[in-house]
């Protein structure tokens, strides 16, 4: 069986999922599904990014140990599966066991190829993006991710990665496959990036001033940077370096991240697999930020929609669709109660929900009854898919329950009823293969819809709405 392998970023454990997260989620999970649907053996990984100075602040404040604190705040990362029906098959935190030791043993690959050395330096640093900045990354003086944040003046001793060594490697990465960041425009960001030059960066803390990460190897004064801890999940999460035979059968996978994690997933971790002798990521797919009236959501600005408000008003396959359908992959989305309310209604309570339940009362009583088919994903629909134009492919489905919808307002079913009925079985044959053809493509996006529109095929399957409208 093939195999398919799809991750996402790991959040920190600071706050609960936000909106931008519940997007990517849902985006892996839309793809994962897909993959399973034709047959693949599909692990989906997700987890939770738990040392760091962020994570150390927090329970300092809350009068709790780092452990305490990531115990509690990881639970509702793990829920999303009931909350938003994400299917994953791995769930790994950054605190678990296995992954403290292939983090250990990826830094001894690298220090063994020489590319980690330790220097003293001064840098500014934003405790909210956990990184070093330069002057040309600020915006009057401050991170323009979290400007409610002041930078933070850092100047110790560090262990540092040879990032610079890796510029022609990582340029060539991009020549050889000119779709290895998706969108474009990202991954012509990121050459542009790459190609102006790269800087070390700095891979260890003092553990004495903050002690919550991972041990250096054969130096505990130093714990290991988090932005280098955390990404070795994407191959400890498969085994490596214990279980070899896992991790070779499912690397190199795809990533899913957001814009604002452009450079640490496709150049830093790429040249850090290329340092410990790994093959790179298969592919880095780059979606937007969710914004609110023009600015991105986020913790420190506290302007931040959590899933569960949406899900209380929209349902769970109503927040997927509003989350899937709101810009093209890779684009930003701005989002207010008041548009998400007008799409609900007019594409699932008005457009998918009506026609269902118009068809299926049409066919109560059907003389021949309708045999299920088994389908097979029109051409079309994959191209979408393989290209990861997920809008796209849902405005296929879309056209689809169009269509329908307009074959019923011209040939009137209900009138042919009483004065053709063999014309009348002929049209509802084709509204019902229509609808089972909508019901299996909907399948990655909207399971819960997908199952309850294939329940309707059969005479236990009630004729409950599928989307009630907003008022």
């Amino acid at each position: 069986m093939s195999k398919f392998y799809i991750t996402t970023t790991l959040p920190y454990v600071n706050g609960k999922p936000h909106i931008g997260f519940a997007l990517e989620a849902v985006q892996a999970d839309v793809i994962a599904r897909f993959e399973r649907l034709r047959g693949k053996d599909v692990i989906f990984n997700i987890g939770t990014d738990e040392h760091g100075a962020k994570i150390y602040e927090k329970a300092k404040e809350e009068g709790i140990t780092p452990q305490e604190y990531c115990d509690r705040m990881s639970k509702p990362f793990r829920a999303l599966r009931e909350t938003l029906d994400i299917h994953f098959t791995n769930f790994i935190r950054t605190t678990d066991e296995f992954h403290v030791r292939a983090a250990q043993e990826f830094w001894k690959r690298c220090a063994d190829r020489g590319d980690i050395y330790k220097k003293n330096y001064r840098m500014k640093y934003c405790v909210g993006c956990e990184l070093e900045k330069t002057d040309s990354d600020l915006v009057d003086g401050r991170c323009p991710e979290h400007p409610n944040r002041d930078l933070e003046t850092v100047e110790e001793e560090n262990y540092f990665f040879r990032f610079s060594h890796y510029r022609a490697a990582l340029l060539r990465l991009y020549e050889n496959d000119p779709k290895f960041v998706v969108p474009e425009k990202r991954l012509n960001e990121i050459v542009a990036f790459v190609d102006r030059g790269l800087h070390d960066f700095s891979v260890s803390r003092l553990a004495q001033k903050m002690p919550w990460g991972i041990p250096v190897p054969g130096d505990e004064a130093h714990v290991m940077y988090v932005w280098f801890d955390a990404l070795v999940n994407y191959i400890s999460t498969l085994g490596w370096p214990e279980d070899m035979d896992s991790f070779e059968k499912f690397w190199p996978g795809i990533q899913i991240a957001g814009k604002d994690n452009l450079r640490q997933q496709s150049a830093m971790w790429q040249a850090m697999l290329l340092s410990a002798g790994i093959e790179p990521s298969r592919k880095i797919l780059i979606h937007g930020h969710v914004m609110s009236a023009g600015q991105k959501m986020s913790k420190s600005l506290g302007n931040v929609v959590s899933p569960d408000e949406l899900i209380e008003t929209f349902g769970i396959d109503g927040t997927r669709y509003l989350l899937l359908s709101a810009a093209p992959f890779g684009e930003d989305m701005d989002i207010t109660k008041e548009r998400m309310i007008e799409k609900y209604n007019a594409d699932l309570a008005n457009g998918l929900g009506n026609l269902v339940s118009r068809v299926m009362k049409l066919a109560e009583g059907m003389e021949e009854k309708y045999v299920p088919h088994v389908r097979e994903f029109p051409n079309e629909f994959v191209s979408s898919f393989e290209s990861y134009r997920l809008t796209e492919a849902l405005d296929f489905v879309w056209s689809l329950v169009r269509r329908a919808n307009k074959n019923i307002e011209e040939t009137k079913p209900w009138e042919l009823k009483k004065t053709d009925y063999e014309s009348f079985e002929r049209v509802l044959q084709e509204l019902l293969f229509d609808i089972e053809t909508i019901a299996f493509l909907l399948g990655p996006f909207l399971p819960h819809t997908s199952e309850k529109i294939f329940s309707f095929f059969s005479s236990e399957g009630g004729r409950s709405v599928l989307f009630e409208r907003i008022r």
